[in-house]
């Protein structure tokens, strides 16, 4: 196989890998457990310098260039595979896929497969005008065993990054493109060629790509993340595809980022034409109302709710139902985006989520469904938010509260 390289360069590229959690404190740019591997040209692999020894991306004219670079961002919207290796400037409310490739550099195919690979993602959860995201790859008998790459996300103003709960893939030539899960994130998720056993073949043929997907967020007073879902299912998305009559669900985090208390935090919900709120299906969940307690107003949708206080990094999850409705729908793919607002101490903070609705017309075709991210960690209920110091003060919240949110 030692000729490989040079016939499947134009191959789709894929990525991958890492493992436990721990930033080490040398990380500049790309490194290695190692203390810095050699690279090698494809030249070099052809003609054997890499011998019977196990190595990752470590080839410098690789199909992705030079695969110590191995850790890349882009816009999600951006549909060309164009990767930047080295910063992204971040616009608010931008969502962007951060990208892990990992290839095993051996030419001995399934002579010499790697083992014990996993990918695993460091996320920044601070507030700051420039985080590094760093990649990392392991693998248990590779040379060297771990791997590391960076890329900076930074913005002329402070803000922090969301994980994308359930957006994690791993895409190769075998499996296609499949779901990994939120360990990526932690512990690590573990990678592999026809499954996800840890074993990966060298060559080009066996690579493959991992991704995630962060959102930037440049309001430092709160986090607010707005998901949906269609009522009856368990997954919390950014979006999902539905049709009229269907009932969908609303989900609106609340979570304070100020070192003081956040006092009276209005959440409020703007539904777009084409979804109409049901009535008494509003329910807060919080530290005192882990299971969910139904609230005795219909205002979510109009003058907005009262939740209460909240200390610094403490949450509160609001929910209702909506149903699709036909008013002015037009033909195609129809996005509804509905916009929710907290308001606390002054400060507005916002996100949005939408259902996609697919009208079909006469004599014209039905359109494709789009493709919806699916969000498996937003609906954790108070989630890393409740500390020993932490708490919601029972005397600000107020189900019926008569205060008005700021228009």
């Amino acid at each position: 196989m030692n000729k490989i390289y040079k016939s499947v360069l134009a191959a789709a590229a894929i990525s991958a890998v890492a493992t436990t959690f721990v930033i080490p404190a040398n990380v500049n740019a790309w490194g290695d457990s190692s203390n810095g591997r050699p690279s090698y040209k494809i030249a070099d692999i052809d003609a054997g310098k890499l011998g019977d020894k196990i190595t990752f991306n470590s080839i410098s004219d690789s199909k992705i260039g030079d695969e110590k670079n191995f850790v890349g961002a882009k816009v999600s919207s951006q549909a060309a595979d164009v990767w930047n290796a080295d910063e992204i400037t971040v616009k608010d409310g931008e969502t962007y896929t951060i990208r892990l490739y990992v290839h095993n550099n051996s030419p001995k195919g399934i002579n010499k497969i790697a083992e014990g690979v996993k990918a695993t993602f460091a996320v920044p959860t601070a507030v700051a005008k420039t985080h590094t995201i760093v990649g990392y790859l392991d693998s248990s008998n590779a040379t060297p065993n771990r791997y590391w790459d960076e890329v900076v996300l930074k913005s002329n103003d402070e803000f922090y990054l969301e994980y994308v709960g359930g957006s994690a893939r791993y895409t190769n030539a075998k499996l296609g493109t499949v779901a990994l899960p939120d360990a990526v994130i932690t512990s690590g998720a573990t990678l592999g060629y026809d499954k996800l056993d840890g074993k990966i073949p060298g060559c080009y043929q066996y690579d493959g790509v991992v991704t995630i997907q962060v959102k930037a967020h440049q309001s430092v007073t709160a986090k607010l993340s707005k998901t949906v879902r269609i009522k009856g299912t368990t997954n919390w998305n950014e979006s999902v595809n539905a049709k009229v009559g269907d009932l969908v669900e609303y989900q609106i985090e609340y979570k304070n980022l100020l070192n003081e208390e956040a006092k009276n935090v209005m959440i409020r919900d703007i539904l777009p034409t084409n979804m109409e709120y049901v009535q008494n299906s509003t329910y807060l969940f919080n530290q005192f109302y882990p299971n969910g307690t139904l609230l005795d107003n219909n205002t979510v949708t109009t003058t907005g709710i009262n939740i209460g206080n909240y200390s610094n990094g403490v949450n509160g999850f609001v929910r209702f139902t909506a149903k699709v409705v036909e008013k002015d729908l037009k033909c195609g793919n129809n996005q509804l985006v509905n916009w929710a607002s907290s308001t606390a101490n002054g400060n507005v903070t916002k996100d949005d989520a939408s259902v996609m609705v697919a009208k079909e017309c006469k004599d014209q075709p039905t359109p494709p469904t789009p493709e919806v991210i699916v969000n498996t960690g937003a609906g954790e209920i108070m989630t890393g938010a409740l500390g020993a110091g932490s708490m919601v003060t029972a005397a600000g919240y107020y189900i019926a509260s008569r205060k008005k949110m700021n228009k």
